[in-house]
């Protein structure tokens, strides 16, 4: 069953995302989620849903039982199913869920960012929205084209490349393109005496998309843009979900934290992790990095 670990006295900074609320042992999940200390704050690091009814339900219900509740879009918020009342798309799409967001007191990556003040703090808690461009190439290709080409003769394709519309910009790479450039800004921009806590939904690495069982796929999974971004911009942890393979990695001394809970088809698997709500603050000790396995792709 979900759970958190013991928060301490002044409550802890906790982190999940790729809750696919669309599943309805998924929905049980997140109505099971609750703080362990009326002070806890939590992460949603993307793919609520992909329904409006959905999307705005679960952050509703999470909203209601946190202190604070921080969320960062998924591909999967992006998408605009045919069957779904709400037929925005892009970033009329994007924004209509940050004005949903803010009505609640949710905060967005277009927000002021909060600052942790409890233990383990004070961190900076920056939700991104970085998408992908394409640089998580197939191994062995040298363009966009040629790992593209790859991906499809082998059948490994994202649904993004039918259902996420970068309306108005012209290709997902140039929204992610922009996406980078004003995050990078406003990063630059923090306090600089003060760490972060940087929240994603795709990877910020390229080595984070190793584990995947179809290399393909890491294409839709981050960009090289930000390979340096946990260096930069001083992060503590960086927290990301879309690759449905929860574990705990170390790069250059910062703790990667992939808290997706994923499908049921998976987590429900013997040698899955537990779902639920991962601590990020205040921080344990280093443990071993949790085992290498093999995920499914194709439409994370």
């Amino acid at each position: 069953m979900p759970g958190t670990e013991r928060p301490t006295a002044n409550g802890s900074l906790l982190a999940i995302s790729d809750l696919h609320t669309a599943y309805a042992d998924n929905r049980k999940i997140v109505n099971c989620l609750r703080p362990g200390h009326d002070e806890d704050w939590l992460i949603v690091a993307g793919d609520v849903g992909e329904h409006s009814a959905d999307i705005e339900w679960a952050l509703t219900t999470l909203n209601n039982r946190f202190s604070k509740v921080i969320w960062a879009p998924g591909n999967h918020e992006l998408w605009t199913p045919r069957e779904d009342p709400l037929q925005l798309r892009g970033q009329a799409r994007y924004e209509h869920f940050v004005d949903f967001c803010r009505g609640l007191g949710v905060l967005t990556p277009e927000d002021p960012y909060a600052v942790w003040h409890g233990a383990g703090g004070p961190v900076t808690v920056a939700p991104l929205f970085i998408l992908y461009d394409y640089t998580f190439r197939v191994p062995g290709t040298t363009s966009r084209r040629e790992s593209l080409a790859v991906a499809y003769d082998k059948g490994i394709v994202c649904s993004d490349e039918f259902l996420l519309h970068p309306d108005p910009y012209p290709t997902r790479e140039a929204w992610c393109r922009a996406r980078v450039a004003e995050t990078e800004q406003r990063l630059m921009a923090c306090d600089p005496g003060i760490p972060t806590v940087l929240v994603n939904h795709f990877p910020l690495i390229r080595e984070n998309t190793e584990l995947l069982h179809h290399q393909e796929f890491a294409q839709w999974c981050g960009t090289v843009r930000t390979a340096d971004w946990h260096r930069r911009f001083r992060a503590r942890s960086v927290v990301y979900g879309h690759l449905h393979i929860p574990r705990t990695t170390w790069h250059d001394g910062v703790r990667f934290e992939e808290v997706s809970v994923g499908y049921p088809r998976e987590w429900r698997r013997p040698a899955h992790p537990a779902t639920g709500l991962r601590r990020i603050l205040p921080q344990a000790l280093p443990d071993t990095v949790a085992a290498p396995r093999r995920a499914r792709t194709g439409s994370a």
